[in-house]
């Protein structure tokens, strides 16, 4: 019989915890500078993760009630991903026209309570016997919709930006 003691899975949450906290300190560290921003280049994240929920939704596909969770999950996510886009802040040189992004702390925050949320409803989905599967469904969906309207406010607000920087 194989069970896992409660030590072992406080253990568990505890490395998380630790991991989570030292790419947040060093994420935080670099908050501060500006960082090229290449909109061509903003399907990519996009673009990659489309593929993973893709596969895993073709290779696990939802059933009934989930799928309109997954829908209801997208369009939550994309507005999330929208305001999150949004609080980023993209400046345009106006002689060379290089195009920067600066970390926002906000969006930092806003990235954490989404962590949040996803933990507490994995501890408490066992608890009220939820379906793990749909949750982790739901939350592709949520991120999914989150990557992709973050990367679609910014290539737009970034390409506004600098036409306006050109005269145009």
């Amino acid at each position: 019989m194989n069970q896992t003691s409660p030590q072992g899975g406080m253990i568990g949450y505890l490395i998380g915890f630790l991991v989570l906290a030292v790419v947040v300190t060093l994420r935080m560290r670099n908050m501060n500078r500006e960082r090229p921003l290449k909109i061509e280049a903003l399907w990519i994240v996009p673009g990659i993760y489309a593929l993973i929920a893709g596969f895993l939704y073709w290779r696990f596909p939802p059933q009934g009630m989930v799928i309109v969770w997954c829908l209801a999950g997208a369009a939550v996510g994309a507005l999330l991903g929208w305001q999150r886009g949004r609080m980023m802040r993209i400046v345009v040189d106006p002689e060379t026209h290089e195009i920067k992004q600066k970390g926002s702390l906000a969006a930092m925050f806003f990235l954490l309570g989404l962590i949040a949320v996803r933990y507490i409803a994995r501890i408490e989905g066992a608890a009220w016997h939820i379906d793990v599967m749909a949750i982790t469904d739901v939350l592709i969906a949520v991120a999914l919709g989150l990557l992709s309207a973050q990367r679609v406010e910014m290539y737009l607000r970034a390409k506004r930006l600098l036409d306006e920087a050109r005269g145009e």
